[in-house]
């Protein structure tokens, strides 16, 4: 029986462990075996997890990363117990995911897997991998990793946060060579945006393609919508965590733009996020319940995400397999997932765009045929099944070679 061995820093918990998760279902079902190995948080699995490290080891690697810039330097020891499960467990195909976040030592990690002759799938969900510091260059528009981070605009503001010694040039260079070490690795990116930046990095002669993240079609379907000329027109905004990128402010704008029919709730506040908001904006924290979110993506006239920087986009997805259209900024990965009879696109930063785009999809006459649209374009493009099965061929076709 094939094995696969996954690496992340979560299993079964937000969108990058549900995705790992995902894949290890979609290869049970074809016979294989499954683990997960994570760092932090887990939900139950159907996979066999194996814990990396613990709250303490997380501790005192965050807090080298914070004084002095060793984000993913630290945890030797819990990367050590990690590579003997993996020795023990002998998998056919190792996928890694997020590696960053605190938990794993990736040049121990990189030279193991450089004497395995094994095939490795590396799946980005940012471009932490291919800078000398951040997650997400582009909220800096910065380009400095095309070549060699030297500094990085973003050290002190953004993920991974670092207040003490910054080492962005050595972080780079380190990374450069460790990343180019396994023979036998496949990148994979979760948006073509992300591919072309790969393809501009120190990762370019890597085998590379495009998987974009999948929808669970079946759960994230329309439900009961139903228009009414005398309802207010329902405007929703969704996150899991309301980092600053993520828009917040641009729905306070909204608020005070738009006229008073217009009813704007965002889910995934914190309880200080929620106190902040001003009247009009309705909040909902972060639920676990499915149906309900289900029920406010399905129930929403428009979705609205106004991120300055995403890898993919899984709110803009779920909400197009709902049936509902989505208005994103012009930036990173977020135009990509809809077109012009399924979304609008507007500059980044242009509030009055944002409003003019929010009344256009919310007064569409054709509002049945746009949510019919987006259904199809979610099933057609983002389906869970579909997009995992492409992980399976993937592995399979390594196996072959």
């Amino acid at each position: 029986m094939p094995v696969l061995f996954q690496i992340n820093v979560a299993a079964n918990w937000g969108s990058h462990g549900r995705i790992a998760e995902g894949i290890g279902e979609i290869v049970q079902a074809h016979d294989w075996d499954s683990y997960i190995a994570y760092g932090r948080y887990a939900n139950p699995s159907k996979s066999h997890l194996l814990k990396v490290g613990s709250s303490y080891d997380t501790y005192l690697h965050g807090a080298q990363s914070l004084l002095f810039d060793r984000h993913g330097l630290a945890s030797k020891g819990p990367t050590w117990s990690l590579i003997r499960d993996i020795d023990f467990i002998q998998p056919d195909i190792i996928q890694l995911h997020n590696i960053h976040g605190y938990y794993l030592n990736y040049p121990l990690l990189f030279e193991y897997l450089s004497s395995l002759d094994i095939p490795v799938v590396w799946t980005l969900h940012d471009a932490w991998a291919m800078t000398g510091h951040c997650a997400f260059p582009a909220l800096a528009e910065c380009t400095q990793w095309q070549h060699e981070c030297v500094s990085c605009p973003l050290t002190r503001k953004e993920y991974p946060r670092c207040y003490g010694w910054a080492r962005t040039q050595s972080n780079f260079q380190e990374k450069k060579y460790w990343f180019n070490t396994v023979h036998n690795l496949h990148i994979v990116t979760v948006s073509k945006y992300l591919e072309g930046q790969v393809r501009q990095s120190f990762l370019k002669d890597i085998d590379t393609r495009c998987i974009y993240n999948g929808v669970d079609i079946d759960v994230f379907h329309p439900y009961n919508y139903q228009f009414s000329r005398a309802r207010h027109y329902q405007v929703l905004g969704v996150a899991s965590v309301w980092e600053k990128r993520k828009g917040l402010d641009a729905f306070r704008q909204l608020r005070r733009l738009l006229p008073d029919n217009y009813d704007i709730t965002l889910v995934g506040l914190t309880d200080q996020q929620a106190r902040q908001l001003p009247y009009g904006i309705s909040s909902v924290s972060r639920t676990d319940s499915i149906q309900e979110l289900v029920e406010l993506y399905a129930n929403a006239d428009v979705f609205v995400n106004p991120s300055q920087a995403e890898s993919f986009g899984m709110t803009t997805a779920e909400s197009l397999a709902c049936g509902t259209p989505a208005i994103v900024y012009d930036t990173t990965a977020c135009p990509e997932l809809v077109d012009d009879e399924t979304g609008g696109v507007v500059p980044l930063g242009d509030i009055q765009a944002l409003v003019e785009s929010v009344r256009k999809w919310c007064e569409n006459p054709q509002r049945q045929k746009t949510r019919r649209l987006c259904r199809e374009r979610a099933v057609r493009l983002f389906s869970r099944q579909d997009r995992y099965q492409e992980y399976f061929d993937l592995y399979t076709s390594l196996l072959r070679k």
